[in-house]
């Protein structure tokens, strides 16, 4: 069972995101009155999960795409790797989906399809030569045109097209140039999108961090040639004092009234120096039109807190669609208890398997009910190489740190036994004005209902900055050597 929490008053649009944590890549589409959005995931499992809305504000998971090692094996689970940017689209009564598979220097696109946008959804059809990333899928009478970005010679990217047969995922032509935006780094995450007897062109341009941009051309035809809007670009953030950064990779839609919305990513940086810990987060704007181009509204809209909060014992028959994994499918590894709760068990010849959730909030607590006899950590992480959290083993409860890979103790306490309520915390860091991170990690362990701590650490360490790559922070327990019993997981956002 699952208890979830009243979240905190609404803010505007451009400070709120609709998807906080790591929900990077959005990508939009609407059926009726309902919207169904969708986010990448790189190395974790399962893949790309799928979010609807009937007003684009309160968002509610109703599944993952890829849930089933027919669709995606399972990986060494490196870092940022994986599904990169899916496009969903809804087109003559199916659901469409198409993505990146990462795992070379060459990424293939892969296509699926499902009635239904919870799934389940149809194995992957696997493009014919067509490599890079961030595909899209456009349709123009029976045509189907599959944009995406690739590598083109002196490291950076352009965006190419050709027609697609997606039953088998041939090229129906040779790839052309579409566009290569308006000399920004790294044009990618290309959109398509008809209009008026326009077809429109979205992409993102600068880089994924303090340069990222919203870009859009324009052309009679869905193949070009695209002329860019004389106002690009049309969304970023860069050198300004705004509370959300990195502004970019975003998709158009529009509402059944006729008017339209974008929905894009953002970090929120903290910290004197600016660190941001949850990955890039999904926020929405309006969209006017002006001589045929769009301008972004980004403060518009009044975005109440996602509610983040929940308090689960595994009572349910299956796990939340939250619940992910580096690497692999947590339901390879997961197996429900008659007793209550679920054992966490390395299989198929995997390493230890972390179970974890996304960190959504600027603060927060988590506590963990386990028990083992070999060990168990409850961690909170960016990748293997930057970590912390707190475990028990051999009768020792421990806080530790792993920065760059070493591992670091930062406190223990002897006498410990099986049955463990681990916590970690997120709050406030201290600061001077030259000296700050974005928040302080604290471990302790509960005995008889007191907290014992077991160490601390500046948050900036278990930061994208630091740690780089595409995710974000995610929390979670792992066993120490083959298993452990999960009986309670908390996760409760704090206001400070």
């Amino acid at each position: 069972m699952t208890t979830r929490i009243a979240p905190s008053p609404v803010a505007n649009s451009g400070s709120q995101p609709i998807l906080p944590g790591f929900y990077p890549d959005p990508s939009i589409c609407r059926v009726g009155t309902s919207y169904y959005l969708v986010n990448s995931t790189f190395e974790y499992y399962p893949g790309v999960p799928v979010w609807t809305s009937t007003d684009l504000v309160e968002w509610r998971q109703v599944g993952n795409v890829f849930e089933r090692a027919s669709q995606m094996a399972p990986s060494a689970g490196d870092s940022s790797t994986g599904i990169f940017a899916p496009t969903i689209r809804h087109h003559n009564g199916l659901f469409w989906l198409i993505t990146s598979i990462v795992d070379g220097p060459d990424p293939e696109q892969v296509i699926l399809h499902s009635e239904h946008p919870g799934g389940p959804w149809s194995d992957p059809v696997t493009t014919d030569g067509v490599h890079g990333i961030d595909p899209d899928l456009a349709w123009d009478g029976d045509d189907c045109y599959l944009t995406w970005a690739r590598k083109v010679p002196g490291a950076t990217t352009e965006i190419a097209q050709c027609r697609v047969d997606l039953a088998t995922g041939t090229p129906l032509e040779e790839p052309r140039r579409l566009w290569s935006g308006t000399g920004m780094r790294h044009p990618e995450g290309p959109h398509l999108h008809r209009k008026d007897g326009w077809w429109y062109l979205l992409i993102a341009e600068g880089g994924t961090e303090a340069g990222h941009s919203v870009s859009i051309a324009r052309s009679r035809r869905p193949d070009g040639p695209f002329g860019g809007a004389p106002g690009n670009p049309i969304l970023t953030h860069r050198s300004l004092a705004a509370p959300v950064q990195n502004t970019g990779h975003s998709d158009l839609v529009q509402r059944a009234d006729g008017s339209w919305a974008l929905v894009y990513l953002g970090v929120r940086p903290r910290g004197v120096w600016s660190f941001h810990v949850n990955g890039r987060e999904t926020f929405v704007a309006d969209v006017r039109w002006e001589d045929d181009w769009p301008v972004i509204e980004e403060n518009t809209l009044h975005i109440p807190p996602a509610v983040t909060a929940f308090d689960d014992d595994f009572a349910g028959s299956t796990l939340d669609p939250r619940w992910i994994m580096p690497g692999d499918y947590p339901e390879r590894h997961v197996v429900k208890r008659d007793d209550g709760g679920v054992l966490l068990r390395a299989e198929h010849g995997s390493s230890a398997p972390l179970l974890c959730v996304r960190a959504r909030d600027e603060y927060w607590t988590v506590t963990a009910d386990v028990e083992s006899s070999e060990g168990a950590r409850l961690v909170v992480r960016i990748d293997d190489l930057h970590a912390f959290g707190v475990e028990v083993r051999d009768g020792t409860y421990s806080g530790f740190s792993i920065i760059g890979g070493t591992e670091i103790p930062t406190g223990s306490i002897a006498g410990a036994s099986a049955r463990a309520r681990l916590m970690l915390r997120s709050t406030q860091a201290p600061s001077t004005p030259y000296q700050g991170g974005p928040d302080r990690l604290e471990a302790s362990v509960i005995i008889d209902g007191d907290h014992q701590p077991l160490g601390n650490l500046d948050g900036r360490f278990v930061s994208t900055e630091v740690a780089g790559g595409f995710t974000g922070r995610v929390i979670g327990v792992q066993p120490i050597g083959d298993q452990l019993i999960l009986r309670r997981f908390a996760y409760q956002p704090e206001n400070l």
